[in-house]
């Protein structure tokens, strides 16, 4: 069925701007544009651009991206090795083989390109400085000294989002991620090949992993932000043991990831944020990439609805529709691994135990990184909801296993 027929605009209007070019502002230009709409795509920096990112695509990630994509996968992970901070370590091997392991460069960089042979227009180089909405249109201020107007904005401008906080979204959970990226001699990627290191870390709700990316290791650690030097003696013991802290990095990095308040707002007027801005990240993975291809997607159809919205009643059902399809489709897994992440902060050894003796556990998360299930559908199981149950009864024990102040509904 065709879309409707936009209305008439004021001439200079664009129907859909869309702030940010990563994973949810390229998929949001890209559906706006394939609905018809005059759609622009402003991106802060020139691309490709590096990214702080594990550039690693589980199978909701490779299910969201558009067909035919060009992309280059430099490994795809059969072998997960577990740990607890460096011991216990057992590897597992997945039903088949998963996790592509890519560079987000290229990544957004192929996603742009899809969303410009859509007929979007895309700008580099060009940053927002304000917003600000007067009825049907919102008006757009750039580092250029643009000023753009538009029916409806997407912001996807990242977790530092300025569209977010003309939005209002609020976190309930903000994290420190520490990353490098390090190029390794043959015989380290061998060891690395095809296998992928979780190590559940010293700090509460910390972990490091290794992605493996041929002549690279993407490596890196997360915890919860507020002790940043503790962060730091983590990430140097975790590379020297897994011997990736002798090699010159060709990036180390640090980056906030968010995560939103199952009541956080996703929009306001005719304004929408999405991915990172949205704070739609997974709680205890803080795996993003899938939650912003699959928001970008939703945004660029919500988008479309508000440009042809003829008067501000009509705006705000969309608007509302698109706050109710979030939840629907990406609120649920996030409740469900803000569960997750409050088991495994509380015990990690648990977890552990759990998913490295238990078959069963093992085969769920499998799952999951291959796109079979949810989180949801993991945390809904009778082993889930019996060791959540068992946790809650667990006293504290010493680092590694204190819980941090459980999520806020």
């Amino acid at each position: 069925m065709p879309p409707p027929p936009l209305p008439s605009r004021t001439p200079g209007t664009w129907d859909v701007i869309v702030i940010g070019a990563g994973p949810a502002g390229a998929t949001a230009a890209r559906v706006a544009a394939e609905k018809g709409c005059e759609t622009l795509l402003l991106e802060r920096a020139a691309i490709p651009r590096y990214k702080t990112c594990g550039g690693g695509l589980i199978g909701a990630s490779l299910a969201a991206l558009p067909p035919g994509l060009p992309l280059n996968v430099y490994d795809t992970a059969r072998r997960f090795t577990f740990a607890l901070n460096g011991r216990r370590e057992r590897t597992l091997v997945s039903s088949a083989p998963t996790i592509a392991m890519v560079y987000r460069s290229e990544l957004d960089a192929a996603l742009t390109e899809a969303a410009a042979a859509a007929g979007a227009k895309v700008r580099v180089s060009t940053a927002l400085t304000t917003l600000e909405q007067q009825g049907d249109t919102v008006t757009v201020s750039t580092n250029r000294g643009d000023t753009l107007r538009a029916r409806a904005v997407v912001g996807a401008d990242g977790s530092a989002s300025r569209v977010a906080r003309y939005v209002g979204v609020q976190c309930a959970q903000v994290d420190l991620a520490l990353e490098v990226e390090v190029p390794v001699d043959e015989r380290t990627a061998d060891r690395w090949r095809g296998r992928v290191l979780m190590e559940w870390g010293p700090l509460p709700g910390s972990f490091g992993w290794v992605f493996p990316k041929g002549e690279v290791c993407t490596a890196g650690v997360v915890a919860a932000r507020g002790n940043p030097a503790a962060l730091r003696a983590y990430k140097n013991d975790f590379l020297a043991r897994n011997g990736l802290l002798g090699p010159r990095p060709l990036h180390d990095t640090g980056h906030l990831t968010r995560c939103r308040r199952p009541d956080s707002p996703v929009a306001r007027g005719r304004v929408l944020v999405a991915g990172d801005a949205a704070a739609l990240v997974d709680h205890w993975s803080r795996e993003g990439i899938s939650y912003a291809l699959r928001s970008g997607e939703l945004a660029g159809h919500a988008a479309a609805r508000l440009a042809t919205a003829a008067d501000e009643a009509r705006a705000s059902v969309a608007a509302g529709r698109y706050g109710q399809e979030v939840d629907h489709v990406l609120g649920v897994e996030m409740r469900a691994s803000g569960t997750l992440m409050n088991l495994f902060t509380r015990n990690p050894g648990l977890v552990h135990t759990a998913l490295t003796r238990l078959p069963p556990a093992w085969r769920r998360l499998d799952a999951y990184i291959a796109g079979r299930t949810s989180v949801a559908g993991i945390m809904t199981t009778p082993f889930a909801r019996g060791a959540t149950a068992l946790a809650t009864r667990l006293p504290f024990g010493p680092a590694g296993t204190l819980a941090c102040e459980p999520l806020r509904p």
